[in-house]
């Protein structure tokens, strides 16, 4: 398949206006296609030629003003239009197209626990061209009509209010009482029609059927709806209330913010089975990952993520819908911006007001290992480093997301909150319903304010890498100087935080006046004078304003290893535990203090988000990855002894999150199946919780591990639990079996069949290698580079990259491991999407070798 370059789009954008496409599916046909019929209505400026893009199972027939085109004229995923004259032109398509399970174009899904089949589009980037066919560009936007024929027990969703129009009186299509010929529905299905759009970029169109459980409300004079699976059906309903709530508080608040109203007729929000990322910003129709549908207990953090996503998607409405990137170079207006207004969102209009917390914990976190990996690149890219589709999806990462929206929140700091919402608003105006680029928001920003944003973006937005602050602090009995070491070169609004042991408690400190500080971006030293004694813990970035690595001078060190706990803000702790993060990766603390210091002050933690995240780096890295063997078992301990203090503080019941998570936790660092075993066999925990589904997975994929059951009670486990998340589940706890015989047949699920599912992979994958079994699965790392290639080309992005995210050898710590993957990639031409997450792993593995030395 060709992908689309940048100079081939900016060559079509000069030579077509598309006006409208009429768009229509038919579901009825059948498990593996459904029928595509689209007619576009375009306007060549010149005489000449192009293309038109699609990937189907058969092409039927193509027409071009009325002349038949030979189908066989398709090459690969483009059809030539040759001879175009100026002026008005309609091209006609049929095709079968393929359903997909690789939660890619048209998604099928049929429910284990009732058999019922549900579709969805993800149409992003190229997957469009799986649906229909199209002129699949960001900048030829289009009004889209389309309607939908599908069995009569289900309700179809799209970007705009649905009704359905005719019920099935025939046996077939028929031979067309419409512009694309769908003719009346079979006797045992129905028709649909969704109202025409607003101009929409092809990515953003979306579809969703199948015999939904929904809620419908309304708001504002607009229709809500949240949707799911029947068999979610109680899930939802527990939590709709919730989900609403916080999706009319964001609309509310977005209408403050926004000068420009919410532009589309309706907004639905589906959770869709096998979902590839977290969401995603349909107009009019937000798609979520339904295990945003809780069947099992969570922690009130991670309710507040579903939350933060559901402001984000919502934030997108305006910015990548409305106004849309002209090309991927600047997905980041997309991504930073939704990132950024989730969080601020969220914490000024509902009862989440801690959300920057959890993502200087964990969100920021994601962005500086990704911003110091080689495939870094700036938050705006050049326009010549993104010269295709496939170059532009491997920037969906940490540095187009979580640094992206740390450089925005610097940005708000520096111009100040009424400068940037002046510009932002300026910007809808100037191209709503239109494309824009990194110029045109810079432009839109300098008009609402004096300072130089040209600058600003010059230094935060088209720069690598990630600075560091170091401070140095000599002092008298009257003052104390604080000197700066600044690796880097962007300027930084910070604030410093300084703290002194409570005179009533010193396990407890307290804050002074908090000192602003404007760092130049020299890369040099700055210094500043302060009167009195030096501070006890004095923190560079208090409060996370900006995005850099900072370190602590060793009297601040000291005082954050006896007191971090007892320090009063969250954010303030959240920087400091980022900082020995920092520290642990760069060779500079030894592993084992960090999990000395969690030891110490985890149990005296309040802050839920900050306790899930240090044991999350804590486990999956230190424990996992940066020890060497020998000291796994005492690491482990450790973690142990510390989730026990953890359930013992919970024992009153008053801390339910907390309690979850330390048995999460406890459950995965056991070493021996006994404690395991009695919880599972009681289905309870003394004390509580009780094992709901999730934590009975999570036990039996331990206590598969450890080998302490049979494919048999796995098989029964999931006769009890035969659901989706079951089916994961069991396929997860077969390949954690330690026995050659199950590894072998979980590897051949994984790569020599095409059958497995998106998320069956990753269940699969996550399962097969474990820490404990490093010497059992050793022949299987030399497989996994040409055995991965293979099947990446095989089944494509979305499989490429849950191949190099779940099914890699993680735990091979070793240099022949390093020396394989090093070797694959000089060696052998394979996919991007492949070739970046091997790359990506390849460094955290040399990170890890040094850590370890």
């Amino acid at each position: 398949m060709s992908v689309l370059t940048r100079d081939e789009a900016q060559t079509r954008a000069l030579f077509l206006d598309v006006h409208r496409y009429t768009i229509a599916l038919d579901l009825t046909t059948g498990e593996d296609t459904f029928d595509s019929r689209t007619l576009i209505r375009f306007t060549a400026r010149t005489a000449g030629d192009t293309f038109v893009e699609l990937k189907p199972a058969t092409l039927r027939s193509v027409t071009l003003d009325g002349q038949p085109l030979d189908p066989a004229g398709l090459d690969g995923n483009r059809l030539a239009l040759r001879g175009l004259t100026a002026g008005e032109h309609e091209l006609r398509v049929d095709a079968a197209m393929r359903y997909s399970r690789t939660g890619e174009g048209m998604h099928r899904f049929t429910d284990p626990t009732d058999g019922a089949t549900y579709v969805y589009t993800q149409m992003f980037m190229e997957d469009v061209q799986r649906v229909f066919a199209a002129f699949d560009q960001p900048d030829l936007k289009s009004v889209f009509e389309l309607t939908v024929t599908a069995p009569a027990d289900w309700t179809v969703l799209g970007n705009s209010i649905a009704e359905r129009t005719s019920t099935g009186t025939g046996t077939g299509t028929g031979t067309g009482t419409d512009e694309t010929g769908t003719g009346t529905a079979p006797a045992d299905a129905h028709r649909w029609t969704l109202a025409p759009t607003p101009l929409l970029s092809t990515y953003l169109v979306a579809v969703a059927a199948g015999p939904w459980h929904s809620i419908r409300t309304e708001h504002a004079g607009l229709p809500f709806g949240i949707h799911c699976r029947r068999s979610l059906a109680p899930h939802l309903d527990t939590d709709a209330e919730e989900i609403l709530g916080i999706t009319r508080a964001c609309y509310d608040r977005y209408h403050e913010k926004f000068d420009e109203p919410y532009p589309f007729d309706s907004y639905d929000q589906a959770f869709v089975p096998e979902f590839n990322a977290g969401a995603m910003e349909n107009p009019g129709l937000v798609t979520f990952r339904e295990e945003y549908v809780y069947r099992s207990a969570v922690t009130d953090t991670e309710r507040q993520t579903r939350a933060v996503v559901i402001a984000h998607e919502m934030a997108h409405m305006w910015f990548g819908d409305l106004v849309t990137l002209t090309w991927w170079d600047d997905i980041w207006l997309n991504e930073s911006f939704a990132e950024y207004m989730g969080y601020q969102i969220l914490t000024e209009a509902t009862r989440f007001t801690d959300t920057w917390v959890d993502f200087g914990i964990g969100r920021k976190a994601w962005g500086y290992d990704a911003d110091q990996r080689p495939s870094t690149h700036p938050v705006a890219p050049d326009p010549d480093a993104v010269p295709d589709t496939a170059a532009a999806l491997l920037n969906f990462d940490g540095i187009s997301y979580a640094k992206g929206a740390s450089a925005l929140r610097q940005l708000v700091a520096w111009l100040g909150e009424k400068d940037f919402f002046a510009g932002i608003n300026i910007h809808f105006a100037r191209h709503k319903f239109a494309n824009a680029t990194l110029a045109d928001f810079i432009d839109s920003l300098a008009h609402a304010t004096d300072r130089d944003v040209h600058a600003w973006a010059a230094q935060w937005l088209r720069t690598t890498g990630v600075d560091t602050l170091t401070p140095h602090i000599t002092a008298t009995d009257t003052r104390w100087t604080l000197d700066i070491t600044h690796d880097g070169s962007r300027p930084h609004r910070l604030t410093l935080g300084s703290y002194d042991p409570d005179p009533a408690d010193p396990a407890r400190l307290t804050a002074r006046d908090p000192i602003d500080l404007d760092l130049p971006g020299t890369g040099t030293s700055t210094a500043t004078t302060h009167p009195g004694p030096r501070p006890a813990l004095a923190v560079l970035n208090d409060g996370d304003l900006s995005y850099a690595k900072v370190r602590l001078d060793s009297a601040s060190w000291d005082t954050a290893l006896r007191a971090l706990s007892g320090i009063p803000d969250p954010l303030t702790r959240a920087v400091i535990w980022n900082a020995a993060r920092d520290m642990v990766r760069d060779g500079e603390l030894a592993p084992t203090a960090y999990l000395d210091a969690a030891r110490a002050h985890l149990p005296h933690e309040t802050d839920l988000a900050l306790v899930q995240g240090v044991l999350a780096f804590a486990a999956g890295q230190i424990t996992d990855r940066y020890l060497i063997p020998q000291d796994r078992p005492a690491a482990l301990a450790t973690l142990t002894d510390l989730t026990r203090d953890l359930l013992r503080r919970t024992e009153d019941g008053n801390n339910p999150g907390l309690r979850l998570t330390a048995v999460r936790h406890f459950i995965d660092a056991a070493t021996q199946p006994g404690t395991l075993q009695e919880w599972l066999d009681s289905g309870s925990i003394p004390g509580g919780p009780e094992l709901d589904p999730e934590l009975r997975w999570r036990t039996l994929t331990r206590l598969a591990v450890l080998g302490a059951v049979t494919p048999t009670t796995i098989d029964t486990e999931l006769d009890h639990d035969p659901s989706a998340t079951g089916q994961e589940g069991a396929a997860r706890c077969h390949a954690a079996l330690p026995d050659p015989d199950s590894k072998a047949q979980a590897w051949a699920r994984l790569f020599d069949s095409d059958n497995l599912s998106n998320y069956l992979f990753a269940a699969t994958a996550q399962g097969f290698w474990q820490p404990e079994q490093t010497d059992l699965v050793k022949e299987y790392v030399p497989r996994f580079y040409p055995e991965a290639v293979a099947l990446a080309d095989r089944r494509g992005p979305a499989i490429a990259d849950a191949a190099g995210r779940y099914a890699f050898p993680l735990h091979a710590i070793d240099e022949e491991s390093l020396h394989l993957g090093q070797k694959c990639l000089d060696s052998t031409e394979m996919i991007p999407a492949l070739r970046r997450k091997i790359a990506d792993q390849l460094d955290d593995l040399r990170r890890a070798l040094r850590v370890r030395g």
